[in-house]
């Protein structure tokens, strides 16, 4: 082979190999941890991982979305942080836990008189559209979800308001206010630490959807559920995205997250409002005890925990916020049947 020739074979070869190498550059997917605080076994944590399918289903594999649960990653109160840093790529967890950093969207979490988690779902995603809120800045919303009615479960029966006060009741973040307007005596911490905290005897109940009996196993540590519908609340819950990682990713990839995510939106509620079921029937089957209010009783529910929507408003207002209007938004919301 004359020296020409061989200069065209080397300059082919080279072209042909630097076009594989980038071909293969290019076909490398994008790959993003998820962090989210569930258990492993937890239907939300199988949903989430239901969604990190579909998106590398429709982006041919271009994503590739890793699931730790259980908090495994970062836990639940640093979740958010954790995205913002780029710990996790993608975090799912409570607003509440964080406490402070997200004061317009707190209107969420006040006792609105939430009938389902389909319909708290619905609300907080239609608020987070009409509102913008600066609050999340620092990283890509997925999209949103809040559980059904956050009502009462506690150790020995409670059928009246007055029967609970002085109780020390578990919550978190804004909850903490509507145990106080209740009579209760709050005690802020995580999910996770509840189990125990209700088998050793340091609370003497919880606040949160009856999922949680099965969930998270409350029903094996509590007899009684009140049924307090009159002040039952919502929680927000965040699934985020690290902003550069998002920024980073091609447009057409971008588009089709955004459409997976807004998918998730009606399933994660309807999801909620299946696990509520589900709850009920696992405490029941444990010999335990649910409480129907009367409807005078929930009305005394609902005048004991108004105070904690004015106390809202104030706050905002006193940020230069628009809580009046967000309060208004939400409690005209919840009206709307889809």
């Amino acid at each position: 082979m004359n020296t020409k020739r061989m200069f065209f074979f080397l300059s082919a070869l080279l072209g042909l190999m630097f076009s594989a190498s980038f071909v293969f550059a290019q076909a490398k997917p994008v790959e993003l941890s998820y962090s989210i605080f569930f258990p492993a076994t937890h239907k939300h944590t199988l949903l989430a991982a239901e969604w990190a399918k579909e998106v590398e289903k429709r982006t041919h594999g271009r994503v590739k979305v890793t699931i730790f649960p259980g908090g495994t990653l970062t836990p639940a109160p640093t979740c958010y942080d954790g995205v913002v840093k780029g710990i996790s790529g993608i975090g799912m967890s409570v607003l509440a836990y964080t406490k402070g950093k997200f004061p317009l969207t707190e209107v969420i979490d006040l006792p609105l008189g939430y009938t389902s988690g389909a319909a708290a779902t619905r609300l907080v995603n239609r608020y987070f559209a009409k509102f913008k809120p600066k609050e999340f800045g620092e990283v890509k919303i997925l999209y949103l979800h809040a559980h059904g009615p956050g009502i009462l479960h506690t150790k020995k029966a409670v059928n009246r308001l007055e029967e609970l006060k002085g109780m020390r009741i578990r919550c978190t973040g804004t909850v903490t206010e509507i145990v106080k307007a209740l009579g209760g005596v709050p005690m802020s911490m995580p999910m996770g630490d509840t189990y125990d905290a209700l088998n050793r005897g340091m609370v003497e109940g919880s606040m949160a959807p009856i999922e949680a009996l099965q969930g998270w196993k409350w029903g094996e540590v509590v007899k009684f559920t009140t049924e307090s519908f009159g002040s039952a609340y919502s929680t927000a819950f965040f699934v985020a995205m690290n902003k550069e990682k998002w920024n980073a990713l091609p447009a057409d990839i971008q588009k089709t997250i955004d459409k997976v995510s807004a998918e998730w939106i009606g399933k994660t509620g309807k999801l909620w409002d299946e696990v509520d079921k589900l709850g009920r029937e696992f405490s029941l089957k444990l010999g335990n005890k649910i409480i129907p209010l009367s409807k005078e009783e929930n009305q005394r529910w609902t005048a004991a925990a108004s105070p904690v929507l004015d106390q809202y408003v104030k706050r905002m207002k006193e940020k230069g916020l628009p809580g009046e209007k967000a309060l208004k938004f939400c409690l005209e919301g919840l009206k709307k049947k889809k």
